[in-house]
C-alpha cells in the first residue's frame, strides 16, 4: 500500500517549511532511513528521512516552495501501484492530465465566444480611438487614496496636453493631476469633495461624442495596467521629485509683477535641474502657462553691460551642478527564520504588557576576577558567561521572575533554564542551557560556545532551544551601552546587557574612572511586577560585583 509522506512539525514554534532541496526524485528507489529532502525551518536547515522502503511515486512540493506542517509532500509506494487514491484519502488532487482538445467540453469551446462578445476595450483600443483614461495617481509613497480638492474643467470643456484638470489632496499635500491628452473632458468619475482609490478612474478624456460606457463598465481596474500610460505618466511626472514634495509647494515661483507664475509640475522640475529661472520663461499654453517645451526651447538673454561701468564685474556667484540620483532596491523572499521570528516578537509585544527596569552595575571586581579564572579553567570564560551564571543564580532566590503566563494558570518554574540569544546570517537563535544554576562557569561556556558554532553551521536540533525559562540577550560586544528587548514567550523576563563603558565614577567620596555595565530586564507584567523584577536586578548585581559568591 501506498504511504504518503507529511510535512512534520519539526519545532514547537514551527507552522510550515520550505523544501530546501529533493535528494530523490519520483522513480527512485527508497529505503527506510535514507534522506528524501531537506527542509527549512524557522529554526534551521534539516533532513527528512524516509521511514518506509519502495520507491518515490509522487513529489507533490518543488523545491523552494513552503507547505503547510501536516500537508502532504510525496508518496512512496510499490513501483506502478496506483497513488491516487492515497491522494484522495488525504483530501490532495493527483496532477490532472493535459486535455486534449477532443477532450475539452463544449462549454470551454464556447468560451471564447462569450469573451470575445462582452470583451472590455483594451489600451489598444482606446489608443486608437484617440481615448485617454486619467486614473487617480500615486503621488506619494504612502498614498492609498486621494480627494478631489477642486476640479478645474467640466464635462465638455476642451482639454489640452498639460491641462490642470484637477487639484488632488494626499496624505502629504496638495498636488496637480494633468489629463497629458488633448480632446474634450468626457466623464468627471469623482465630484469634488469625493475620494477615489489609487488607479480609480477619476475622468476620461477624448474625442467629443465618444461612448465611454464600455470603458464604465470595466471598473476601476485597467484592462492591461502594464500598459496603462495614462496612469503610469500622472504618478511618473508628479511623484519624481518626492525627496522634496512639501518645499516646492512652499517656495512657488512668482512673476517680476508677484502675481503667481504658472507651471506645469514637469516644467518646473526640468527648470530646476537646469538650473533655470522660471521667471524669464515665456508660457506659450493658456494663460500663460510655462509647460515642458517651454522649458526646452528656452534661450537665456545675454547680460546687458552696464552704462559707465569702469569698476570690474562683481564675481558671479558659481552655479551647482544639479545631481540627480535614482532610486534602486531589491527584494528578497522572507525566510523561514525571519516569518517566525516577525510573529512571535509582534505576538509577544503586542499581547504581553512589557515595562522596564534599567540599573548601572560596577564590573570592577568582575574583570580583576574573569581575569584569574581564565588563568585556570579549561575553556576561556566571557562576561557573558558570569552574566548566565548570575542571572541562574538569582533566579533561584527570586522564583516569581522564573515563570510564564498560561493563561488561566502562572506556571512557577523550579528548574533554571537560561535562553541565550546568538545571531545568525538569517535572524536570531536561542539555544537553551539547561539547569545553569547547577553547573559551572566552564561548562556553561563549553555550551554556549558549541551553541554558537552549531547556530552559524544551521545544526542546531529542536531539543537545543525548546524549554527556556529566562533569556539573556547581549549586544555589549557590538559596543552598545544599553537597550531594551523584547520578551522571548512564554517566558516572564528577558535580560538586555550592553556593553562595560569607562566612566568617571564616585568611591569612598572622589572620583575615580570606573567600569559600568548598564544592563535592563523587560518584564511581563502580568507575571512580574515593579519590585518584584527591581529584587531580581538587586541580587543580579550584587552577584555581578562580587563574583566569588558564584562560587560557592
Amino acid at each position: 500500500m501506498a504511504e504518503v509522506v507529511k510535512m512534520p512539525k519539526m519545532s514547537d514554534t514551527m507552522t510550515e517549511g520550505v523544501m530546501a532541496k529533493w535528494h530523490k526524485k519520483v522513480g527512485d528507489k527508497v529505503k527506510s532511513g535514507d534522506v528524501l529532502a531537506e527542509v527549512e525551518t524557522d529554526k534551521a536547515t534539516m533532513d527528512l528521512e524516509s521511514y518506509w522502503d519502495g520507491v518515490m511515486l509522487f513529489i507533490g512540493v518543488e523545491e523552494g516552495k513552503a507547505v503547510p506542517v501536516d500537508a502532504v509532500i510525496a508518496v512512496i509506494g510499490k513501483e506502478g501501484e496506483d497513488y491516487k487514491a492515497a491522494l484522495d484519502a488525504e483530501g490532495t488532487a493527483a496532477p490532472a492530465k493535459e486535455e486534449t482538445p477532443a477532450e475539452k467540453p463544449a462549454e470551454e469551446k464556447e468560451a471564447p465566444k462569450a469573451e470575445a462578445a462582452g470583451a472590455a476595450l483594451t489600451d489598444a483600443d482606446l489608443e486608437k480611438a484617440g481615448v485617454t483614461v486619467v486614473r487617480m495617481p500615486l503621488l506619494s509613497d504612502t498614498m492609498t487614496e486621494g480627494v478631489i480638492a477642486e476640479w478645474h474643467k467640466k464635462v465638455g470643456d476642451k482639454v489640452k496636453n498639460d491641462d490642470i484638470l484637477a487639484d488632488v489632496e494626499t496624505d502629504k499635500a496638495t498636488m496637480e493631476v494633468m489629463g497629458y491628452a488633448d480632446g474634450t473632458l468626457l466623464h468627471i468619475g469623482v465630484e469634488k469633495g469625493g475620494a477615489a482609490k489609487v488607479n480609480g478612474i477619476i475622468a476620461i478624456v477624448g474625442p467629443e461624442g465618444f461612448d465611454i460606457s464600455g470603458i464604465l463598465n470595466q471598473g476601476d481596474a485597467p484592462a492591461k495596467p502594464v500598459a496603462d500610460k495614462t496612469a503610469d505618466a500622472p504618478v511618473k511626472e508628479t511623484a519624481a521629485p518626492a525627496a522634496e514634495p512639501q518645499a516646492a509647494e512652499s517656495a512657488e515661483p512668482a512673476n517680476a509683477d508677484g502675481s503667481r507664475l504658472k507651471a506645469s509640475p514637469l516644467a518646473k522640475k526640468i527648470a530646476k535641474d537646469k538650473g533655470i529661472d522660471l521667471s524669464q520663461v515665456s508660457g506659450s499654453a493658456d494663460g500663460g502657462r510655462i509647460i515642458k517645451k517651454d522649458i526646452e526651447n528656452f534661450k537665456p538673454a545675454p547680460a546687458k553691460a552696464t552704462e559707465g561701468s569702469a569698476a570690474p564685474a562683481e564675481k558671479a556667484a558659481p552655479v551647482m551642478a544639479a545631481y540627480i540620483g535614482e532610486e534602486k532596491y531589491t527584494e528578497k523572499p522572507v525566510s523561514q527564520m525571519r516569518k517566525v521570528i516577525a510573529k512571535r516578537l509582534s505576538e509577544s509585544l503586542f499581547t504581553a504588557p512589557h515595562f522596564y527596569l534599567t540599573m548601572s552595575i560596577d564590573m570592577d571586581a568582575a574583570i580583576a576576577a574573569r581575569a584569574k579564572m581564565n588563568d585556570f579553567s579549561p575553556v576561556k570564560l566571557s562576561f557573558n558567561d558570569l552574566v548566565v551564571k548570575a542571572v541562574a543564580v538569582a533566579l533561584k532566590q527570586h522564583p516569581n521572575v522564573n515563570s510564564s503566563w498560561r493563561g488561566d494558570v502562572i506556571r512557577y518554574n523550579e528548574h533554571v533554564n537560561i535562553g541565550v540569544a546568538i545571531a545568525v546570517e538569517d535572524g536570531l537563535l536561542v539555544p537553551v542551557v539547561r539547569f545553569a544554576d547547577g553547573k559551572s562557569l566552564s561548562r556553561i561556556s563549553a555550551e554556549v560556545k558549541d551553541f554558537a558554532q552549531r547556530a552559524k553551521a544551521k545544526k542546531l536540533q529542536p531539543s537545543d532551544w525548546e524549554g527556556s525559562t529566562f533569556t539573556v540577550s547581549n549586544l555589549g560586544m557590538f559596543g552598545i551601552d544599553e537597550f531594551t528587548a523584547i520578551i522571548n514567550t512564554p517566558d516572564s523576563c528577558i535580560l538586555a546587557i550592553g556593553g562595560i563603558s569607562q566612566v568617571p565614577v564616585v568611591k569612598n567620596g572622589a572620583v575615580v574612572p570606573g567600569n559600568i555595565m548598564k544592563v535592563t530586564l523587560s518584564c511581563d507584567h502580568r507575571t512580574v511586577d515593579g519590585a518584584t523584577g527591581a529584587a531580581f536586578l538587586q541580587t543580579f548585581k550584587a552577584l555581578m560585583e562580587e563574583p566569588v559568591r558564584l562560587l560557592v
